[in-house]
């Protein structure tokens, strides 16, 4: 297995190191070389500070082709977390002490895979790096008080390492090439108490996606499986440690306050959902399409598109097209392209935003497939009927929002090869809560997108199962709590099993359903 460097320019990592290879960002994102199964590890030394750059980028896609990069999507949040800085500072208050620096009262330490370049502070800068998991990283220390505190975090492009470090840059790299630097994961906290479930709702939000009778019952239903919930809003992130876990029924974007909320409560050992990494994955539109590439999940036919390949997009795929931005929801950032001169002006626009974008090729349906599936496993199916006169789901004009009918169905009853298919996708992202939209044409069906935090309403996706599906999510809640933070839950008698989750038979098809089983609604 070879390491790709990654850089934002050749000239910036003039040096070979055995087992390596040096290639440009512009050159790994949009190659085919580098997409085709190649078995290898990504250290990202591009300028990473802007979110959805090409640094950004960069680490995405290394995650989607199973390229380890370093540093992660999620390492690249992680230094903008203010409680992961607050924890680092903790682990680092003993060799903190020890910092040898008088001539002010800032020191900044530079970390080159865990090696320190001044050959000052070896222990700190190793734990640095043991910590971010950032190849390049600045510590910046102030003073107060008389005691040094960790004041800020951030990535060092390699284009910024010093000539005088260049010689001992490589020394690390090479050491980094052929040795393991992955840091050992925290351990579970212990509580012996009643575990209680913390569900996140915004009741301003324009686009919810459980309504106020959903929510209730999530709450109503709770002690059923053995735990407590509790609906908090945004006003009640700073009480997220009285909680045992994390269901976050808000937005949960990267660039929101939930997404370091739900960073924290992972690093605290608390079961998150959505868990940042599903976020990080589902949320981007880009890395999506080349995870369902590399593992062969059929999709409409799809280009990634950046400035320089914008007038190849309508030959490839005719028009009409869909553009959309990587981060788009609710249809938002989704346009209908009717033109080659529309596509040239909304992709310039969508590039203020994003450095790269994606377009598909026109694939018109009365409807969408909808499939729920948490924990590995089928949750419910719906048919999400489009907008009357419209070609998507959601019709927005100004303030006037439309949404299509929602039409449940048993898991069953929905073609076998939808519910394969998304359940296959979903394997590839994690174990959290997903809603998997499909096309679905004869026996053919080709996936769109496969979104977190996805709609649980009372009236639309509980039309089958009934209060079979709120026991049903708070019961993996109340398993992975158990699993997790060795909380001793006591079963209820209605329908939960010794290891705290609902009662379910050995049937592949969906939690505790066979596809031929019926459920009673009521």
């Amino acid at each position: 297995m070879t390491v790709l460097f990654v850089v934002d320019r050749e000239q910036q990592w003039p040096c070979e190191i055995p087992g390596s290879s040096v290639v440009t960002a512009r050159a790994y994102l949009t190659e085919p070389a580098y997409t085709n199964h190649l078995k290898a590890r990504v250290v990202n030394l591009c300028r990473v500070n802007k979110y959805q750059g090409r640094g950004y980028y960069v680490s995405l896609l290394a995650e989607a082709r199973a390229h380890e990069p370093t540093p992660s999507v999620k390492a690249l949040g992680d230094l903008q977390s203010e409680e992961l800085r607050q924890s680092i500072a903790a682990k680092l208050t003993a060799l903190v002490r020890d910092i040898r620096h008088e001539d002010s009262d800032v020191f900044e330490l530079d970390a080159y895979f865990g090696l320190d370049p001044a050959e000052a502070h070896p222990a700190l800068a190793q734990q640095l790096f043991a910590a971010t998991q950032v190849p390049l990283v600045r510590a910046v220390f102030r003073k107060v008080d008389g005691q040094w505190t960790l004041e800020k975090l951030q990535p060092v492009p390699a284009s910024d390492v010093q000539s005088r470090h260049r010689a001992f840059l490589v020394a690390a790299a090479t050491a980094y090439v052929t040795g393991d630097s992955r840091a050992p994961q925290p351990g579970a906290a212990n509580s012996t108490r009643t575990p209680v479930l913390a569900i996140l709702h915004d009741p301003s939000a324009a686009d919810k996606c459980s309504n106020d009778e959903a929510l209730r019952k999530f709450v109503e239903i709770a002690p059923k499986v053995g735990i407590r919930a509790e609906l908090i809003g945004p006003g009640d992130v700073d009480r997220i440690d009285e909680f045992d876990a994390l269901f976050l029924r808000a937005d949960p974007s990267v660039d929101n306050y939930t997404y370091p909320l739900a960073r924290k409560c992972e690093s605290l050992g608390m079961p998150v959902i959505d868990d940042p990494e599903s976020v990080l994955r589902c949320s981007n539109k880009v890395f999506l399409d080349e995870l369902l590439t590399q593992h062969g999940i059929p999709k409409p036919r799809t280009i990634k598109v950046h400035s320089g390949n914008v007038r190849e997009i309508v030959p490839a795929l005719g028009l009409p097209l869909v553009l959309k931005v990587p981060d788009g929801a609710f249809g938002l950032g989704v346009c209908k392209i009717e033109s080659e001169q529309e596509l040239l002006e909304k992709s310039k626009q969508m590039f203020a935003r994003s450095e790269l974008l994606v377009a598909q090729e026109w694939l018109p349906t009365e409807f969408d497939w909808r499939i729920g599936v948490f924990d590995g496993r089928p949750l419910f199916a719906a048919q999400y009927m489009m907008a009357p006169g419209h070609w998507q789901v959601h019709k927005r004009e100004g303030e006037e929002h439309v949404e299509g009918a929602t039409v449940a169905f048993a898991i069953g009853e929905v073609p076998e090869v939808v519910v394969e298919t998304a359940v296959r996708a979903c394997s590839l992202i994690g174990r959290g809560l997903y809603g998997v939209d499909l096309k679905q044409s004869g026996e053919k069906c080709w996936l769109i997108e496969v979104n977190v935090n996805p709609n649980i309403d009372a009236g639309n996706e509980d039309q089958i199962l009934g209060d079979a599906i709120y026991r049903e999510v708070l019961g993996v809640f109340a398993r992975r709590i158990r699993e997790r933070r060795k909380v001793a839950v006591t079963p209820a008698q209605a329908g939960v099993d010794g290891a705290g989750a609902p009662r379910a038979s050995s049937g592949a098809d969906g939690p505790g359903l066979r596809r031929d089983d019926k459920v009673d609604a009521t």
